[in-house]
């Protein structure tokens, strides 16, 4: 076989693939990295666009700052059941940022660092002794799949789709009542399942409903999604446009990546958390872990380890944290639990807190956690209120 013309070849360039170019560049910037994607940028993305302050923490790590300096921080969190609510102010603000922009900038930040961005829908791949090769043209001594919820990587490699969600995205003029807040509503009906209303900050809020896929039972169509939307947040969707749908491969416990030259990042790796339906901080730990790994694998001369590496970073920073999520998307399953974690997220900032960073990075649950909702569970139901 001919020179491997590339040391890193990184298929999807949204926030997993553009970290991943970003976490190998930083680790050896002579690195030859290749960013294939099927969409010229700008594009969108069907998303909550929700940025949590975790991943400007992994960015600024691989000397990405400033992304969000223009937009409108989100201080506020409102969520609610069926009468219930808790809403507070969050530890640390986080951002609502149209995919159009954040993707953008994420991959004008890679290209900055020594990627090369190409346009190329890839198909499959093939594996040989000394690289793998994309549509048999692309060879790569590495490949990383960050091709998203329908990834052809992950296919090729026969890797099985997990439990899936299914959610409604559009854009419409934000409530008065839902301004300056990010509110979540919380299914009564089919579980697990919740609508939102993310302030953009510039007179629009990102909305959408999204829901649990159930093996054997049909998908809902739009028109179903978002009359439970409407019927969960009513009028958040008056005024929308933009309405795309889009499938959640959902984490669970039992995550273990390949081994190999061909490692899976983000949603490819089906990573979204399975409590709250956020993917974007997935994507950007999973892809700064699997550019180093596939750095440190070319830097030895062992590009075939580079599977290994990146197994033992993510075994690091996310299974604790997996088996909480799932632990607790399975107690989600009931009405009961969902209204005990409310009234304990009510009464209680720490509880609150711990329960947002479950839902964002890396949390699990903690004492605080457990205890409250022990508490809630066997106190009376009050009504609750905002609290300052």
């Amino acid at each position: 076989m001919a020179a491997t013309p590339w040391d890193l070849a990184v298929v999807g360039a949204g926030p997993a693939g553009a970290a991943t170019a970003l976490g190998a560049l930083r680790a050896d910037p002579g690195l030859r990295v290749v960013l294939l994607d099927r969409a010229d940028f700008p594009r969108d993305k069907a998303c909550g666009d929700g940025v949590a302050p975790h991943v400007l923490d992994l960015l600024a790590g691989v000397g990405v700052t400033g992304l969000v300096d223009d937009r409108v921080p989100v201080g506020r969190l409102r969520l609610g059941r069926g009468g219930l609510t808790a809403e507070r102010r969050t530890a640390r603000p986080s951002w609502v940022v149209p995919r159009r922009i954040l993707d953008a900038r994420l991959v004008d930040a890679a290209v900055a660092a020594g990627a090369r961005l190409l346009r190329h829908r890839v198909r499959g791949l093939r594996q040989h002794a000394g690289a793998v090769v994309l549509d048999d043209e692309i060879p790569a001594a590495v490949v990383v799949g960050a091709d998203g919820a329908h990834s052809a990587v992950r296919r090729a490699l026969g890797r099985p789709r997990g439990p899936a969600a299914l959610a409604l995205r559009g854009y419409a003029p934000v409530a008065p009542g839902r301004r300056g807040a990010q509110v979540i509503e919380f299914g009564t009906r089919h579980q697990p399942s919740y609508a939102w209303s993310f302030d953009c900050g510039d007179g629009r809020a990102n909305v959408g409903y999204g829901e649990t896929l159930r093996e054997g039972r049909p998908a809902p169509n739009r028109a179903r999604l978002l009359e439970r939307l409407d019927a969960l947040l009513p009028g958040a969707a008056e005024g929308g446009e933009d309405w795309v749908g889009h499938h959640l491969p959902l984490s669970t416990a039992r995550w273990r990546p390949p081994a190999g030259r061909v490692l899976l990042a983000g949603d490819a790796a089906g990573l979204v958390n399975p409590l709250s339906g956020e993917g974007i901080h997935y994507a950007v730990a999973t892809g700064i872990a699997a550019g180093r790994a596939a750095a440190a694998a070319l830097r030895e001369g062992r590009p075939e380890r580079a599977g290994e590496r990146y197994a033992r970073a993510t075994r690091r920073i996310l299974l604790p944290h997996l088996r909480h999520t799932a632990l607790a998307a399975r107690l989600a399953r009931s009405p009961r639990a969902v209204g005990a974690a409310l009234r304990a997220s009510a009464a209680d900032q720490r509880v609150f807190d711990d329960f947002v960073e479950l839902g964002l990075a890396r949390g699990r649950l903690t004492p605080a956690v457990v205890l409250g909702l022990g508490r809630a569970l066997v106190a009376p139901a009050r009504p609750s209120r905002p609290t300052p």
